[in-house]
């Protein structure tokens, strides 16, 4: 697992959009009165781009380097470079039950795998990394059901919530989340993966 010590500090000079809980109006605020001193040095190189974008996309999946750079020199092996490397890091099961709102962070939701309270196609899987495949179907541990953990999937009561990807179809009054879909990548999602093969291409 990704150790982090200061989500904060590395949110500043990576972005507020790769950790949830620097999504907030106060950090927005702290960001836009530091930025004039932060202006330059690293960033302004070819290199310090790519490293800047490699490092985003490490932090946002939370994932380690030997792990990112074996998921982008398979990627790099496909028609569709970009559209690869997206699709591998968000059918990665931690980032399944992030986006389908059984965690709240994605750090939430590797501890949920890696303690073996989800099932995928109804076999425990403990590896965060593993890689779902559209059709499958990835569920709560019956035992797991009664956990604090999960006592937001009984609150909110919804068959579909509105936050979660189109490629997911959600019952979280089953504990259950189909994947119907494969996600899609466009260059507007946030991420550069692009650059972040140039990085690797050195």
């Amino acid at each position: 697992m990704l150790r982090i010590k200061s989500k904060y500090k590395i949110a500043k000079r990576l972005g507020a959009g790769i950790f949830e809980q620097t999504q907030t109006q106060k950090f927005a605020l702290s960001e836009a009165r530091s930025q004039k001193v932060r202006r330059g040095k690293r960033g302004d190189s070819d290199y310090g781009r790519q490293l800047l974008e490699k490092q985003r996309v490490r932090y946002t999946y939370g994932i380690s380097e030997r792990q990112l750079s074996n998921y982008a020199k398979e990627a790099y092996k496909a028609p569709d470079p970009s559209a690869t490397l997206h699709r591998s890091l968000e059918m990665r099961l931690d980032n399944v039950a992030y986006r389908a709102g059984l965690a709240s962070t994605r750090r939430a939701a590797r501890q949920l795998v890696s303690h073996g309270h989800t099932l995928v196609n109804g076999k425990r899987t403990t590896t965060p990394s593993y890689a779902i495949q559209k059709g499958d179907s990835i569920s709560v541990r019956e035992g797991s059901r009664r956990s604090p953990l999960f006592a937001h999937l009984i609150l909110e009561g919804e068959e579909s919530p509105p936050n979660v990807p189109k490629w997911l179809t959600c019952e979280h009054k089953m504990f259950k989340v189909d994947v119907s879909e494969e996600p899609l990548y466009t260059p507007t999602a946030g991420l550069d993966y692009p650059t972040v093969f140039e990085f690797y291409s050195r």
